[in-house]
């Protein structure tokens, strides 16, 4: 995941900006631009309405937009080749299971170990603070966001079209 979050950064609302040599460039065509922005409006929009109730503050959408496109990026390139794998290698070997986890399947264990990498606690004034001027959702919403923009995790889970981490596909943000 954190892999494919540092590669989406080259394509985020920053990195979109830089040509090959990392020199500030304007180096899509105009059309693309607008359809990138529509895209990541919907980022943006998404992440406003999340809100940390220990401070009772939404997120900042706009200052958190590179972070969450890069999330948002990062688990989806991910999932991708973690299915290509077990596509490889199911059909010849089973994977092993977890104790104390055989409920589960593995493309469900494949999300909540990404759920796990976001796992903290912060003192409400961090939260205030990071809301305010810092680049990163928090951990919270680094999992919800993209979780619930994802159509493979629904799936996995079963979460019924319209619930809060299914929306209707109208509402899920994809930006690549």
């Amino acid at each position: 995941m954190v892999i494919g979050h540092e590669i989406t950064h080259g394509f985020d609302d920053q990195g979109r900006q830089k040509d090959k040599d990392g020199n500030l460039r304007d180096w899509w065509p105009s059309s693309t631009v607008q359809r990138f922005k529509n895209r990541t409006q919907c980022i943006i929009e998404q992440y406003e309405g999340f809100t940390v109730p220990e401070v009772n503050m939404t997120v900042n959408g706009v200052n958190t937009q590179g972070e969450n496109i890069a999330d948002n990026g990062g688990l989806k390139q991910a999932y991708r080749a973690y299915a290509q794998w077990q596509q490889r290698t199911s059909p010849t070997q089973e994977e092993p299971r977890l104790p104390g986890l055989v409920h589960h399947s593995h493309q469900q264990l494949f999300f909540l170990a990404y759920a796990h990498i976001w796992c903290g606690l912060s003192r409400p004034d961090a939260y205030a603070n990071d809301i305010l001027s810092g680049v990163h959702s928090p951990d919270k919403f680094r999992v919800i966001g993209p979780l619930r923009n994802l159509p493979e995790f629904s799936e996995a889970f079963k979460c019924p079209v319209g619930s809060p981490m299914n929306p209707p596909s109208h509402q899920k943000c994809k930006v690549w």
